[in-house]
């Protein structure tokens, strides 16, 4: 398939996935799932450990690791044959390192949609909300709670652009597999101490995926201008 089509695709799939979410209650069937409301509390604490430590704190700094260690690499072996053959694809898994966060972190701060700890719903201040609602002058701001789409999870959905990087058909379907379990074990921590819907992981995993793809476009470009 073309990088155009999967563009394409992939932008068609972003914006039939809000609107699917936003139109039934699949979220609080879910999340439901994972709260009582006998003791109002969530499945697991979100200071517990090991899990904070391995789910959280531990795998940020870890890709964050990751991702500076293939800078720094490319950055010193640049003039090597194997860098040279890997550079569109090295450019690509530090760039989405950076932009996959950052465009989800941004989104957040428009969205102004509050995490299901916040809800009415779970025991919190806020009232359900919409991606394409806006809440009334007398209603509460999100403000810094604002947790639509997961910004946790988008960095091991960062990881989707390993695909771009490696070469056989073999080590790209790994790639994705390492990808979608990274992310998805950071979404669902995030969903289990009720920071996050499973939407704002979908969302989020699809985001990720429109950012690499048109990051890989524009070098692909780039490098045939050159």
């Amino acid at each position: 398939m073309s990088i155009n089509r999967q563009i394409i695709l992939t932008f068609v799939a972003l914006v039939l996935s809000i609107f699917i979410f936003g139109v039934n209650d699949i979220d609080i069937k879910i999340q439901d799932i994972f709260f009582d409301n006998s003791t109002q509390t969530w499945i697991l604490d979100r200071n517990l450990e090991p899990y904070k430590f391995i789910f959280y704190d531990g795998i940020k700094k870890l890709l964050i690791f990751i991702a500076v260690m293939i800078l720094i690499v490319s950055v010193i072996f640049r003039k090597t044959d194997t860098i040279q053959a890997y550079k569109k694809g090295i450019m690509v898994v530090i760039l989405s390192a950076i932009l996959v966060p950052a465009v989800v972190g941004g989104l957040k701060k428009v969205t102004n949609m509050p995490c299901p700890k916040n809800e009415i719903h779970y025991g919190g201040d806020y009232p359900p909300i919409k991606v394409w609602e806006h809440y009334s002058k007398k209603s509460k701001k999100c403000n810094k709670i604002c947790c639509f789409p997961a910004g946790h999870a988008s960095g091991g959905f960062a990881l989707f652009s390993l695909f771009f990087l490696f070469k056989t058909r073999r080590n790209k379907k790994i790639a994705l597999i390492i990808a979608l379990t990274v992310g998805w074990s950071m979404g669902i921590y995030k969903m289990l101490i009720g920071d996050h819907f499973f939407s704002h992981t979908v969302i989020s995993m699809i985001i990720a995926w429109l950012i690499i793809l048109l990051l890989e476009k524009f070098i692909h470009f780039k490098a045939k201008e050159t």
